[in-house]
């Protein structure tokens, strides 16, 4: 068997009722995300953070790769494109996330600006990759964006200046384009050898950034190490994976309802390890998202 061969053999597919379970699991893993950060952030600066974060998993998918032999990009112009895709879902994305908390913004004001992204994704995906959205996908759009509005209402302030609001936008821009990029530019790069390519490339923008911005050190507490793993293993390579194989197999629409559903999953977290507001109202939103996210779904 040739060595592609194996990285085929390698990258199998999960079966069909594994493969039903992937929406769930990305949205559940996702949510995550501002927990982590919520934990790690009082012991770290942004780019400090994330620059680690980024070598860790791309030293972690270096292994992997080698070690089950995946496939490469068999030319320059295809590994560009990946890390084109990388600066904008990693890079931008996370910095600007990152950032935004790190100068106070409540993590409900950043929830609910990012949840404008199935919009915006869907507005550019029919420019862009012409995908049809037919008026009751749209009425569904909209009912998860009052949804999340609903859930996280209580947290949103915008009353602060605009260190956070400028570096939240950009980072709703980058995932909206970046998700795009990656479906329209990377769908059949093998994705061991993709988050290689990608988290280095990540590494390599973020290590002038960091001697740049001179943050304070890292207080490598039990919590911060917990966060990081946590960030390495379960975001970047669990949920980016899952993220990186809905948009192969299913239409960038379709992927982009599921972050409607991250707000309320990361506010059930939030409840039940803070002891963070959830009423009747937030409840009510949860209701919302749920019917406009089923709404949304594309139609045969």
């Amino acid at each position: 068997m040739t060595r592609a061969g194996r990285g085929r053999v390698a990258a199998a597919a999960p079966s069909v009722g594994v493969q039903a379970l992937f929406p769930a699991l990305f949205v559940l893993l996702w949510s995550t995300g501002f927990i982590a950060a919520k934990y790690g952030l009082p012991y770290a600066p942004p780019y400090k953070f994330l620059l680690i974060r980024f070598a860790c998993v791309a030293a972690l998918m270096t292994v992997v790769a080698l070690a089950t032999r995946a496939v490469w990009p068999k030319s320059a112009l295809q590994v560009l494109h990946v890390a084109i895709a990388a600066w904008l879902v990693h890079a931008c994305y996370l910095g600007g996330v990152f950032v935004a908390i790190s100068h106070g913004m409540p993590a409900g004001t950043s929830a609910m600006l990012v949840g404008l992204q199935p919009l915006l994704t869907v507005v550019i995906a029919r420019l862009w990759l012409d995908e049809r959205v037919v008026p009751l996908q749209w009425l569904g759009l909209l009912l998860g964006l009052a949804g999340v509005y609903f859930v996280v209402r209580h947290k949103v302030d915008f009353s602060g200046d605009l260190a956070g609001l400028v570096p939240i936008s950009l980072a709703l821009v980058a995932i909206s384009v970046g998700t795009l990029y990656q479906k329209r530019f990377c769908a059949k790069v093998d994705l061991r050898s993709g988050a290689v390519i990608q988290f280095w490339a990540c590494a390599l923008v973020y290590v002038p950034i960091v001697l740049l911005a001179g943050e304070r050190a890292v207080d490598w507490t039990p919590q911060f190490v917990f966060a990081l793993g946590w960030s390495v293993l379960v975001l970047s390579v669990g949920a980016i994976s899952l993220l990186y194989w809905l948009l192969r197999h299913g239409a960038a629409a379709d992927v982009a309802r599921l972050f409607y559903l991250v707000p309320p999953v990361t506010a059930a977290m939030a409840f039940a390890l803070f002891g963070e507001r959830l009423d009747a109202l937030a409840l009510a939103g949860m209701a919302l998202i749920a019917m406009g996210v089923a709404m949304a779904r594309p139609r045969a």
